[in-house]
C-alpha cells in the first residue's frame, strides 16, 4: 500500500501516460526504474488494463496498491479536474441556436441531441464534480435575463463558481434532467428526480428539483453521500454539561424528544446521532422519513411516499403493530402526526421527531397551536433541544483581529479569530460547521408552566432559572474559543430583545 498524495511524482513519469487514458482507467504512474514503470492502482485484479499500458509503452509494470479516494485526489492534482475545467470545455464549445423555449418537438429534440454531446456533458460532470470536491450539499443552476448563474452552498453558505454562457443553459438543464430520469419536454412544471453516482469510492445520492421561473428552469442538486461515516454525539459541538443530559434524555425508556431549528440547521444529523449511540440488539429502532438521507445499520427506516398517501401519520401507526422500543418521526407538521407521536410515548415509547421553531421553548407553543392539549404535552415531552450550525474557522489560516466598534461593544471583547482565506479553505477563511444548542428539559416546574398555559417566553425564563444555557450564549463561548466569528454566529442566531 502507497500514499500517492505524499509521493512527489515527476513530471517526466506523468507525461507517460495521457490525462484520458488515466481518468479512464483510474491509474496513476508513480516511477520509472530502468525499463519497468509503476503504477498506483486501487483495482490491482484489472490485469487487462495494465498489460495494456505494458504494451503501450513497451516497459514491464509493476503495481502498488492505493484507495480510490487517493486516486481521486492524485488525478486532480498531477492532471487538473478531470484534466479539464468549466472554461476549458466551454471555449471548445460554439453557440448553437435552438430556438425558443416553447412545447414545439423540435425544440425538444434539439435539446436532447445537445444534451447527449461529450462537451455538454463534460460540463455537467464537471460542475457535479467540483461541487463534491468543495464539499457542496447544493448546487443552484438558475437562470436570468441575460446570464445563467452556478452557485455551490458550502457550509451553509453559497459561492458563486464560473457561469456557463446563457445560450447553453437549456442544454446543460435538459442533460441534468435526463440523468435524473425526468421529462425534459416538460419545462411548465416542477419536477424531482434523483441521480446516483460513484465517485472515488463513495455512493453518492443526488435529488434534483427543478422549477419555472420567468427566464427557464431553475435547477438545484442536493448532494448526499450516501456512505458518509455517522458523526457521534461527541462530534456535534455540545458542551460537557449540554452533552450529559442529553445522553440521558436519550436512554430514557418512554418520552418525546424534540429538535428543533430552521431548515439545514443540522437536526437529523443530530438525531441520526442519537440513533446511533442507543441503537443495540436489545432494541428495535424504527424510523419514518422525507428522504431517507443516510442508511444506519439495524435499524427499520421507512420512506414517505405521498404519491399512495403513505404519511407520516399512517408510518407511525404502522410502526406502532411492529413492536418498536424507538420510534424516529422525521417531523411533525401536523395534528394527525402530532397525536400518533403523543401517544405512542404515553404507551411507553421513545419518540425522537422535529419542529420548525426558533428556540426550544416555542415547541411547546407549536404542539398547542396545531391542537395537542396542554395535560398531553406536558406529560409526553421529556426534552427539547434547539440548534442552529456555524462555520468554523479555517484553522490553516486562523488569525486575531478587531471586530467592528458596535460588535465589540455588545460581546465586550477587543480580540476575536476569523480565518484569513487559503486554498484549505477556497479562500472563504471557514471549513466545516459545528453546532450551538439550547436544551431544555422538562421537569416538574416547566411541566407546571405548561399546565398553566404559559407563553413560551416565561417558560424560556424559567429554564434559564433553572441553568439552561441559551443558543446565544453557546454560540458566543465558541467565539471565545475562537472556532468561529462572532458575525457568524450573529447570522444564525436571532437574539431577543429585552
Amino acid at each position: 500500500m502507497i500514499n500517492i498524495l505524499e509521493t512527489e511524482i515527476p513530471q517526466e513519469v506523468i507525461q507517460k501516460l495521457p490525462a484520458k487514458f488515466v481518468n479512464r482507467y483510474q491509474v496513476i504512474p508513480v516511477k520509472m526504474d530502468n525499463n519497468t514503470l509503476t503504477i498506483a492502482t486501487a483495482d490491482p485484479l484489472d490485469l487487462h488494463t495494465l498489460d495494456d499500458i505494458g504494451l503501450l509503452l513497451g516497459c514491464q509494470i509493476e503495481i502498488v496498491l492505493t484507495s480510490p479516494e487517493e486516486i481521486d485526489q492524485a488525478l486532480q492534482k498531477y492532471y487538473g479536474a478531470r484534466s479539464q475545467t468549466v472554461q476549458d470545455i466551454i471555449s471548445t464549445m460554439t453557440e448553437k441556436k435552438v430556438g425558443d423555449i416553447d412545447e414545439s418537438k423540435e425544440v425538444t429534440t434539439d435539446l436532447e441531441s445537445l444534451a447527449h454531446e461529450a462537451p455538454v456533458i463534460k460540463l455537467v460532470n464537471v460542475i457535479i464534480m467540483e461541487a463534491i470536491k468543495k464539499r457542496a450539499s447544493d448546487i443552484h443552476i438558475e437562470p436570468f435575463e441575460n446570464e445563467a448563474v452556478v452557485r455551490y452552498r458550502i457550509d451553509g453558505v453559497l459561492y458563486d463558481t464560473a457561469p456557463p454562457p446563457k445560450w447553453l443553459y437549456p442544454a446543460i438543464v435538459s442533460r441534468i434532467k435526463l440523468m435524473a430520469e425526468m421529462n425534459i419536454a416538460e419545462r411548465r412544471l416542477p419536477q424531482d428526480g434523483r441521480i446516483q453516482l460513484k465517485v472515488g469510492g463513495k455512493q453518492i445520492d443526488m435529488r434534483v428539483s427543478t422549477l419555472p421561473t420567468l427566464y427557464g428552469e431553475s435547477l438545484v442538486i442536493r448532494i448526499l453521500e450516501k456512505e458518509t461515516v455517522l458523526i457521534g454525539l461527541d462530534e456535534l459541538g455540545f458542551e460537557e454539561l449540554v452533552l450529559a443530559q442529553f445522553r440521558k434524555l436519550i436512554n430514557k425508556s418512554n418520552g418525546i424528544i424534540l429538535v428543533t431549528g430552521p431548515t439545514g440547521s443540522g437536526k437529523t444529523t443530530t438525531l441520526y446521532a442519537a440513533l446511533n449511540e442507543i441503537n443495540s440488539t436489545e432494541k428495535k429502532i424504527i424510523t419514518i422519513e422525507d428522504p431517507i438521507e443516510y442508511q444506519l445499520k439495524r435499524i427499520n427506516q421507512l420512506q414517505v411516499k405521498p404519491k399512495i398517501n403513505f404519511s407520516f401519520a399512517q408510518g407511525l401507526r404502522s410502526m406502532l403493530r411492529q413492536d418498536p422500543d424507538i420510534m424516529m418521526v422525521g417531523e411533525i407538521r401536523d395534528l394527525e402526526t402530532a397525536e400518533v407521536a403523543v401517544q405512542s410515548a404515553l404507551t411507553g415509547h421513545l419518540v425522537f421527531s422535529t419542529l420548525h421553531t426558533n428556540d426550544a421553548a416555542s415547541a411547546i407553543t407549536r404542539l398547542h397551536d396545531m391542537g395537542i392539549e396542554d395535560f398531553l404535552i406536558s406529560s409526553s415531552v421529556i426534552g427539547i433541544l434547539a440548534q442552529r450550525l456555524v462555520r468554523l474557522v479555517c484553522p490553516e489560516c486562523r488569525e486575531e483581529y478587531l471586530p467592528k466598534p458596535e460588535l465589540v461593544k455588545e460581546f465586550h471583547s477587543k480580540t476575536l479569530f476569523k480565518g484569513r482565506g487559503c486554498e484549505n479553505c477556497n479562500y472563504s477563511g471557514f471549513k466545516g460547521r459545528t453546532g450551538i444548542f439550547e436544551l431544555l428539559i422538562v421537569n416538574d416546574e416547566i411541566r407546571d408552566l405548561i399546565l398553566q398555559k404559559t407563553n413560551a417566553n416565561k417558560i424560556k425564563e424559567c429554564s434559564i432559572k433553572l441553568g439552561m444555557k441559551p443558543m446565544y450564549d453557546d454560540g458566543f463561548q465558541k467565539v471565545q474559543r475562537g472556532l468561529t466569528t462572532l458575525e457568524d454566529v450573529l447570522r444564525v442566531v436571532q437574539e431577543e430583545e429585552g
